[in-house]
């Protein structure tokens, strides 16, 4: 694949599909079929013939020498929100020097209605400086606002995640928080971006992959009926 098709893209090859790599995760430790890429189809197949999707594959800007990153912001973690989840414990966790969080929260990105103990202390959290992402606990889908449970998120700081994978997602806040140069309003934006086609901008009906590079006809529109 390297050394004859131009796919300008880190990638996983497992299972005769080629998945991006910042949109995979691992489902099995021992089949072959252990990987998946569950919200956002795969980059091609291979099997007697190569099939690539390009309408799928990450366009990039002419060839510039490559630049490697290697300061990252290493005061992360992730929280998984679970419903008897002790005040105490994240009251603890978001403290100093906590700079970057992932909340992993219930389907659509929802928190327990009635805990605004919770809330309080993300709140207070993301005044003090703190990036909180709200991903889903789900294999599958994004975080989205149609409920007032989501809704309550943004109103506390966190920034929505849309259907990034966990790992896809503390991997970007750790380069985000080592970018000193930016201040923490453009770090905030940056989570919501699309950089690397690792998240996606939704519709009721189908799924949209813009990315900034890309011109508008070759963006990716993958229906789902």
């Amino acid at each position: 694949m390297a050394g004859n098709y131009n796919i300008p893209e880190v990638m996983v090859y497992f299972n005769n599909h080629i998945y991006r790599g910042n949109r995979t995760s691992k489902l099995d430790t021992s089949e072959l079929n252990a990987f998946s890429s569950p919200n956002f189809r795969p980059l091609g197949r291979l099997g007697i013939h190569i099939n690539v999707d390009w309408r799928c594959v990450l366009r990039t800007p002419p060839r510039e020498p490559l630049l490697v990153h290697t300061k990252l912001g290493r005061n992360v973690a992730i929280l998984w929100i679970f419903p008897s989840i002790p005040i105490e414990i994240v009251r603890v966790f978001l403290k100093p020097p906590m700079e970057g969080v992932i909340l992993q929260t219930y389907g659509a990105g929802n928190i327990p209605a009635i805990r605004n103990d919770l809330l309080e202390e993300f709140r207070k959290a993301t005044e003090n400086g703190v990036l909180i992402v709200n991903i889903t606990q789900c294999l599958r889908g994004t975080v989205s606002l149609e409920y007032e449970t989501g809704l309550v998120t943004i109103e506390a700081g966190i920034i929505q995640g849309s259907d990034m994978t966990p790992e896809a997602a503390l991997t970007k806040l750790c380069y985000v928080l080592g970018k000193d140069e930016w201040n923490i309003e453009t770090k905030r934006n940056m989570m919501k971006c699309n950089l690397r086609g690792e998240l996606s901008e939704l519709t009721k009906s189908e799924k949209i992959y813009p990315w900034p590079m890309i011109s508008d006809n070759c963006r990716c529109t993958v229906n789902y009926a």
